[in-house]
């Protein structure tokens, strides 16, 4: 058989992530700061993009030649061509999410609304909202501000003060010196026990356990303060294995004190602070803003919307876009042209987000109905799968929706992947049980045990099993270290040692 040369065509399909695919995907699994960023960076980049700060309400008209491509309804004269922009992003628009209709009609024309026609803008507070003093407020002490102000207090000697500002900066977040004296020493050319008199003075600083370098240490400084810290109270400090495995027996023993003393040490060395740093703020703490709100509605019902200080608009200068093209070279239109499209592509994008956050949020909350009623105890297992079927979704999609998105309820602020649950099965063959709730059991019996009857893993486990839960004694023993529950040992030793000194 020879071997000749020759030309095929074939013709074949093959899925194509394109930049903008890839934009619109990385936009749903956005939190609601970093997506406030990415949109900041976005109307830097492109004069055509403009957010919409006025937090506009329902009837009102945007300025001349700025449109709201999000929320606005256009006419089939005006509708930009999809064919033009498929052409220029080298993707279709409906690839956003290949498996959602993206009509506004597929989550009913009330839930539509509710986003429609939000005004918030994400960041901004409206022009009309009362003066808070929290938006002028100076800004929160440092620990390393609090511990500068104490050195200049502290040294009188020039080269001390630079010791202990470079001490500082081996500081954690806890308040623990975290550095080495002997690489400071060596680096200003001076005797380590000259550093080592420096940390000394700075461990007096307040509060009290500042520039410790372990945890013993660290309560030491806390109960020197108090004037606490006699030679029994120095040999717990040096066996806090011991005081972590509550054995009370051996602590007794070397410490030379009886049952009743240990339980009035006990209690001082959980008075202090093992971190006494942590008080103090490294940097602004973004707080948690819902994406969802669930409230009850009159018709007992759930009344499920997106939350408008986490909506976001954006508008599209269309004025000027039109004003300077008509002047401007064949370069400058398709620049133009390619912002335009990018503006349009990230107004359509936010649309699709908003609609898809609210309909895995609205098929959540139907799923868990017995948890908004009745709480934790009648949470059901859930997978994304589940979810992903309701709505006609792929698991994937749901599993960005859920990441870092919350969602407020009567019961409080729940991550969305709060509600997505292992199920461990019923004993009598009926609903299964979620794992959290199951937690919360376990938590309940704990709580409620008495002194003189301790439960074992294996007595929660017949407890559970009676109430029709089939839990296996290693999940219950995962279960409880997963909360930092002690062992029943461990917890038998310390309630008898508490009813002792209580006695």
């Amino acid at each position: 058989m020879a071997l000749t040369p020759r030309l095929n065509l074939r013709q074949s399909q093959s899925l194509v992530m394109t930049p903008q695919l890839l934009q619109s995907i990385r936009l749903l699994q956005l939190t609601n700061v970093e997506l406030e960023r990415f949109l900041e960076e976005e109307i830097e980049r492109n004069p055509l993009l403009e957010r919409d700060e006025r937090g506009a309400a329902d009837g009102e008209t945007l300025p001349d030649g700025l449109q709201d491509l999000a929320a606005r309804d256009w006419d089939e004269a005006e509708r930009p061509s999809s064919e033009s922009i498929s052409d220029r992003l080298d993707s279709s628009l409906e690839n956003l999410f290949p498996d959602d209709p993206g009509t506004h009609e597929s989550i009913g024309p009330d839930l539509s609304a509710q986003w429609r026609s939000a005004g918030g803008n994400g960041l901004a507070v409206s022009s009309g909202e009362e003066w808070s003093l929290e938006n002028v407020a100076a800004a929160p002490v440092t620990l390393r501000d609090h511990v500068r102000e104490q050195i200049g207090l502290a040294f009188d000697e020039p080269a001390e003060r630079l010791l202990a500002a470079e001490l500082s900066e081996g500081l954690d977040e806890a308040g623990y010196f975290q550095g080495e004296l002997a690489e400071i020493a060596e680096r200003y050319g001076v005797e380590e026990a000259a550093v080592a008199h420096v940390l000394e003075v700075c461990q007096g600083f307040e509060p009290a356990g500042l520039f410790a370098r372990d945890l013993a240490e660290c309560l030491a400084l806390q109960l020197r303060a108090r004037d606490r810290l006699d030679p029994a109270m120095r040999a717990l400090l040096d066996n806090l294995g011991l005081l972590a495995r509550r054995d009370f027996h051996a602590l007794k023993r070397i410490c030379g004190v009886d049952e009743e003393d240990l339980v009035d040490m006990l209690a001082e060395i959980r008075a202090l602070d093992p971190k006494p740093g942590a008080g103090f703020t490294s940097g602004g703490a973004d707080a948690i803003v819902p994406d969802v709100i669930v409230r009850p509605a009159p018709d007992g019902a759930w009344a499920v919307e997106v939350n408008t200080d986490a909506l976001p608009r954006v508008l599209v200068n269309e004025t000027y876009f039109a004003t300077v093209s008509a002047n401007a070279s064949k370069q400058e239109k398709t620049f133009l042209s390619e912002c335009f499209q990018s503006a349009n592509w990230i107004a359509r994008s936010l649309d699709q987000r908003a609609r898809t956050i609210l309909k895995v949020a609205s098929e959540i909350v139907r799923q868990q109905d017995a948890f908004l009623v009745r709480g934790v105890r009648h949470l059901r297992p859930l997978k994304l799968r589940t979810v992903a079927e309701a709505i006609g979704m792929h698991e994937s999609t749901i599993s960005r929706v859920a990441a870092n998105k919350y969602m407020m309820t009567p019961r409080g602020v729940f991550e969305l992947r709060y509600f997505f649950t292992a199920a461990i099965q019923s004993a009598d063959g009926g609903d299964a049980h979620s794992s959290e709730a199951v937690r919360d059991r376990i938590r309940g019996l704990i709580d409620a045990e008495a002194a003189a009857r301790v439960l074992s893993d294996d007595a929660i486990v017949d407890i559970l099993h009676g109430e029709g839960i089939d839990i296996a004694r290693r999940t219950v023993a995962k279960y409880r270290e997963a909360m930092n529950i002690p062992s029943s040992v461990q917890r038998r030793r310390e309630k008898k040692a508490l009813a002792g000194a209580g006695g």
